[in-house]
């Protein structure tokens, strides 16, 4: 079983930045896949960010290429989200997820093939 607790949510002006973590407990994770996704108010969950096992892939949806980073540090069990340049459409609860796998491989986009999520974190971008 693997507990994820996302923290670094908060109120932002648009242009800012804000750096989102998820801290593991109860497992590693570094056999882990590790995906964020988000949530906005009325409208569906939709896939933000993902990063393989090794930290050697990663995936982000076309709306935040270039402003977002996502990255890992497995010794500290943690997993992170560099928000950059937010947009008032970036505000949403972020949440994170992990993929338990076998072979270091792109890492996945769909939220059903995570198997442990976050309680979330909200972010506001205002304008």
């Amino acid at each position: 079983q693997v507990q994820l607790v996302e923290s670094g949510g908060g109120l932002v002006q648009a242009g800012g930045s804000l750096r989102l973590s998820c801290a593991a407990s109860g497992r590693t994770l570094s056999r882990y896949a590790m995906g964020w996704f988000r949530q906005a108010p009325g409208k569906e969950r939709e896939f933000v960010a993902a990063l393989s096992w090794s930290g050697g892939s990663t995936a982000y949806t076309d709306s935040v290429k270039g402003r977002f980073i996502i990255s890992r540090d497995n010794g500290k069990n943690t997993v992170y989200l560099q928000l950059n340049s937010l947009k008032p459409e970036d505000t949403a609860v972020y949440y994170c997820a992990a993929d338990r796998v076998f072979v270091d491989r792109t890492p996945p986009m769909n939220s059903n093939e995570y198997d442990y999520w976050g309680q979330g974190t909200q972010v506001t971008v205002s304008s």
